[in-house]
């Protein structure tokens, strides 16, 4: 696989487009100076969280007597519950009660950038073929920096779409990243039934 194929894979597994309407809801509150600012937290964040797995993701699971398996199952659970609440809004917001307002790592860093996928897939180039990591954490590099230019484009997307159509934009993509949540469940559940059996 050549670093291009790669960067283009890991681009379409860190889904930036998809996780625009997200990103928008789960900063919504915070004035645009600071969203620019966590956001460039939270995707510094997940750029270490994938580069940890790329070297030593596996190993970690070993460690911990973890599964591929479990990490996806445990990912789905979390965005069904963003999901359900980007669906069903509390006064709370889709985060609940967080501390200084806004969010840390969980759902932004993970699981929406660095999810389940991004980190099987960056484990899976980095254990398939361990003589090419500088390759690998090139493609990384390069997936994560056009996600992370579509992201900051997305906060400049609240001036222009007005309320109404946010939040109709936040109920529709609720329903999809309970659809996502879902399968991602399913794919945890069926891997492990075929691993177990």
């Amino acid at each position: 696989m050549t670093i291009a194929a790669a960067a283009l894979l890991l681009f379409f597994i860190l889904d930036p487009l998809g996780n625009i309407p997200v990103f928008l809801s789960v900063l919504k509150d915070l004035p645009p100076a600071r969203q620019r600012t966590v956001l460039a937290r939270e995707l510094l964040i997940a750029l270490a969280v994938l580069m940890l797995f790329l070297w030593g993701g596996q190993y970690a699971l070993n460690v911990m007597h973890l599964r591929q398996e479990s990490v996806s199952i445990a990912g789905g659970i979390v965005l069904f519950l963003i999901g359900l609440r980007m669906i069903f809004p509390t006064a709370d917001g889709v985060m609940g009660d967080v501390p200084g307002g806004e969010p840390f790592i969980v759902p932004l860093a993970v699981p929406m950038i660095a999810g389940p996928s991004g980190m099987a897939a960056v484990m899976l180039l980095g254990s398939q073929e361990p003589d090419r990591m500088g390759d690998w954490m090139l493609a990384l590099v390069l997936a994560w920096g056009a996600t992370a230019a579509i992201l900051f484009s997305a906060t400049w997307l609240k001036k222009w779409l007005g309320i109404r159509v946010l939040t109709a934009v936040e109920r529709l993509m609720g329903m999809v990243i309970v659809a996502i949540s879902v399968q991602m469940l399913l794919d945890g559940i069926a891997s492990y039934l075929r691993v177990a059996s």
